[in-house]
């Protein structure tokens, strides 16, 4: 059975918008180990529609690395309400009524991860709906200061840490699970 995935470059303020800005300082052989080893796992790519429109215009053109082999080739799901087709190779439309459900066969037809990267919107709603299995965040020691943070406006989650990692760069990696059994005031 597999698991649902998502993965954020993250800020100690917590942003996780326009990573492009504040990242790639930070990106060593370390961090790209780790990277490839979440991609290792993956047999399909979680996507919200705006995440998917960014990607669906720039790799298929840009699929000349390794990377850009491994996502223009692999399965990917989108969750849109507003996107009428997807038609990147590979990709499969789930429509916000549906996703619920969907998600829910996938995960147990799959023998890997279906990995979710960079939608804040999206974890929120996995999250909520109790679908989301690891949240996996890369913390950079910067403080971005604007932008969009994974949490905001949010109940509250509880959750476990279940793997971390401190890199050389001061990037911490840290593996979260949801926690069945938060602790209680007392």
């Amino acid at each position: 059975m597999g698991k649902i995935v998502s993965n954020f470059f993250i800020s100690l303020d917590g942003v996780v918008e326009a990573p492009d800005q504040w990242h790639f300082p930070y990106f060593d052989d370390e961090m790209g180990a780790v990277v490839g080893q979440g991609f290792a796992t993956t047999d399909a790519m979680l996507m919200g529609r705006q995440l998917y429109s960014e990607w669906s215009e720039y790799w298929p053109e840009h699929g000349d690395d390794d990377f850009g082999q491994i996502i223009n080739n692999m399965p990917k799901y989108v969750l849109s309400d507003s996107l009428q087709d997807a038609t990147w190779t590979n990709s499969t439309l789930i429509p916000g009524s549906e996703a619920a459900d969907r998600l829910k066969e996938l995960k147990s037809e799959l023998k890997g991860d279906l990995t979710l990267s960079g939608c804040a919107t999206t974890v929120r709603w996995l999250l909520a709906e109790g679908l989301l299995d690891e949240l996996r965040l890369l913390v950079h020691p910067v403080a971005v200061g604007h932008g969009q943070r994974l949490f905001e406006d949010t109940p509250t989650h509880s959750l476990k840490l279940v793997d971390s990692q401190a890199f050389k760069s001061g990037v911490l990696n840290l593996t979260y699970a949801p926690d069945p059994n938060p602790p209680t005031a007392g």
